[in-house]
């Protein structure tokens, strides 16, 4: 707990009165002076006075240390498909951001079921959504993209994507996901690592999360029964990332949050190998060939 300013009450007498003819006395900073009034009543009616203020200032500064950030909230665009809206990662992060009490954090998703990069574009409400530049930053996400065409759609229309937000001052990034289980990751870490570079877009490591992750603990369960999508924990965990990505800042894990009213609980030795996890892929340089290469 912030610790809560004194204040202090200093009461002039008649010694320092007269004192005062010789040498003016100058009230330190923080302190009240209570001025010399005639009668015992009347002083200690001004010192009721000064208490109460006193109090009243103390309580309102703590009032403003416990208070969550004020500042002008984080307003996040989410497009993407289902590796986003499911278990609703956009939540996630705000739900983080809150309990961290940390900026607020206002987001609208597009991520419709089965949709590329490209389909987004196409179907306009996405764009449509940029126009005007209500928006701070843009996270853009698409599937694996390890197959040729895909990574050439990934290429395209990140940048396409990342050149409009641009036009309207929102920052772009780009969301790489995870590889289908079973499967490696290097080639996602190709298609995103190089799609980002292209677009010249803030890449939010969430597949390299994954794969640190599990390389500390195999048994995580961070897939749901599909082997495609997200569970709630891989979900948190990519969550991490975005928020920290987002914000420029160290991975926080709280192990306790309600996410559109569903409570979401992991141990905290589970929640701090997450947060090391998210750490070391946010601090990993990728490296990848050109679009134009792959």
């Amino acid at each position: 707990m912030a610790a809560h300013p004194t204040v202090s009450v200093v009461i002039a007498t008649e010694e320092l009165q007269t004192v005062s003819h010789v040498l003016p006395y100058q009230p330190a900073a923080g302190n009240f002076v209570v001025p010399l009034v005639g009668g015992r009543l009347e002083r200690l009616q001004w010192l009721a006075l000064v208490a109460l203020l006193g109090f009243a200032l103390v309580s309102g500064l703590a009032r403003a240390a416990d208070a969550p950030s004020s500042a002008r909230p984080l307003r996040v665009l989410f497009i993407g498909n289902s590796q986003t809206s499911t278990n609703d990662l956009p939540a996630f992060v705000a739900e983080i951001a809150r309990v961290s009490k940390h900026v607020k954090v206002e987001y609208r998703t597009i991520a419709p079921s089965a949709v590329t990069l490209e389909g987004n574009w196409n179907r306009g409400s996405a764009r449509g959504s940029i126009l005007g530049g209500h928006w701070d930053a843009v996270v853009l996400q698409q599937g694996p993209s390890v197959l040729p065409q895909s990574r050439a759609n990934l290429c395209f229309y990140a940048k396409a994507f990342a050149d409009e937000s641009r036009e309207w001052g929102v920052r772009p990034y780009l969301l790489m996901v995870w590889p289908r289980r079973g499967s490696g990751l290097p080639e996602v870490v190709d298609s995103y690592a190089a799609a980002a570079a292209g677009a010249e877009a803030g890449l939010l490591p969430g597949g390299a999360a994954w794969e640190a992750a599990l390389r500390r603990a195999p048994d995580l369960p961070l897939y749901a029964w599909d082997g495609i999508h997200p569970s709630r924990v891989g979900t948190y965990l990519a969550a991490l990332v975005v928020y920290a990505g987002l914000r420029g800042i160290s991975p926080v894990a709280p192990n306790s949050l309600v996410v559109n009213g569903n409570p979401f609980w992991i141990p905290r030795e589970t929640a701090r190998l997450l947060r090391d996890s998210a750490r070391e892929a946010l601090a990993t340089r990728f490296s990848a060939p050109a679009c134009s290469q792959l």
